[in-house]
């Protein structure tokens, strides 16, 4: 599959810093920032530094160190948020891919939620 990556997406602009942010966490290939619009007392979106729309893109084209990098940058921003497991009561992290997965933003993006229980992740249809 071809992924059209759109360099005007929100997340984007945020990496040329076009776009202010709260940055969490910055390393060589990840951005970790709050969210405008919270939804749990911890709500922090990690997102690659690298053109990728979804996540099956990014695994299918990243480097291992782009890869290797965002996945410890989750675990990092979990230590710092305090919402690992045992640490804490735990956290949801969200990634949507496409229409159907209501992905608002083309660009990788996970959401980090914690510091409250999430409920249940879909309603039965």
């Amino acid at each position: 599959m071809a992924y059209l990556y759109d360099d005007q997406n929100i997340f984007a602009k945020i990496l040329r810093k076009e776009i202010p942010n709260t940055t969490v966490l910055e390393t060589e290939h990840t951005l970790a920032f709050r969210d405008l619009y919270p939804q749990a007392p911890v709500h922090v979106l990690v997102i690659p530094k690298g053109p990728y729309v979804c996540y099956d893109h990014f695994a299918e084209a990243a480097s291992e160190a782009e890869i290797v990098d965002f996945t410890r940058a989750i675990a990092k921003v979990c230590a710092q948020e305090g919402v690992k497991p045992e640490d804490a009561d735990g956290y949801r992290m969200i990634s949507n891919a496409g229409r159907n997965g209501v992905q608002e933003v083309p660009h990788l993006h996970v959401h980090i939620l914690g510091g409250r229980p999430m409920g249940r992740m879909v309603a039965q249809a």
